[in-house]
């Protein structure tokens, strides 16, 4: 099997690395493209076998399932450069949360499938989240969840869903790190504690309890339960938290589908306006 990457910013990169440290794939079995070629041949060097190529004609011919990893306005330009290459047989496998798979199965003639990968699959952990085309086969499925499964947990979601299970497995880990950096930060100037010291507490309190609610048997509700003795410290500061932080979590949701939106609704009209002319 070989896998074609048109893209290599971080999220492409990322994959590339992932799959291949995890030894999913050869490095030889990788093909990748890029418009900046500072990417591709940041990648070549590290490692040697990869096979880089100048277009992204090259990777579509070389490849069995081609990754797009690109950003949404540069789609369209993307799939149009190659959809004349592309055989029934392959597949191609958007990475872009407002890219749906209705705008490639309109366009390509090959089949479609949509992951949003994670940072965390870098440390073969965290979500893969699938979305398939109606010409993708059981077997596909089964061959890209193999694939998946060496840096990932597959999981299969409604594509309507795309956005806040996005929020939660893909920008999430952002999101948990800023309020680990502001919570080290302030530990720091309130009492002096070496920020290194802190830092590392608070990562090693990270993966600790990612632990304990994945395979520890907590959900988010009874681990707080469990902490948190009623009157004692950790009680009051769930209490300040929930009073401070009340509705903001709600308007998170609400900004980041707002930014979809907007998202979508450019690759909407780049996609079908572009098309009338």
């Amino acid at each position: 099997m070989n896998l074609g990457f048109i893209g290599t910013g971080s999220m492409g990169s990322l994959l590339i690395e992932a799959f291949i440290q995890s030894e999913a794939l050869k490095a030889e079995q990788l093909s990748a493209s890029n418009r900046t070629k500072d990417k591709t041949k940041k990648l070549k060097e590290k490692y040697p076998k990869l096979r880089i190529f100048p277009s992204n004609i090259e990777v579509a011919l070389e490849s069995d399932i081609i990754f797009i990893c690109v950003k949404p306005l540069e789609f369209k330009h993307v799939i149009d450069e190659i959809k004349n290459v592309l055989l029934p047989s392959q597949i191609i496998v958007s990475i872009t949360s407002p890219i749906l798979i209705k705008h490639l199965e309109d366009q390509l003639p090959c089949k479609i499938a949509k992951i949003i990968p994670s940072i965390t699959n870098h440390e073969r952990s965290g979500a893969s989240l699938c979305m398939y085309g109606n010409k993708i086969t059981e077997k596909d499925k089964q061959t890209l969840e193999n694939l998946l499964e060496t840096i990932s947990e597959p999981l299969q979601i409604s594509e309507q869903y795309t956005r806040v299970t996005s929020d939660i497995s893909s920008c999430g880990p952002a999101f948990l790190a800023f309020f680990i950096q502001n919570f080290v930060d302030a530990a720091v100037e309130e009492t002096g504690i070496p920020k290194e010291e802190a830092t590392r507490l608070a990562s090693e309190m990270v993966l600790g309890t990612g632990k304990l609610l994945t395979t520890g048997g907590f959900t988010p509700e009874t681990l707080r339960e469990r902490v948190s003795v009623p009157g004692g410290i950790t009680a009051e500061g769930l209490k300040m938290m929930s009073n401070e932080l009340d509705g903001v979590f709600n308007q998170l949701i609400k900004t980041t589908h707002a930014k979809y939106d907007e998202d979508l609704n450019k690759v909407e009209s780049m996609f079908y306006d572009s098309s009338k002319n």
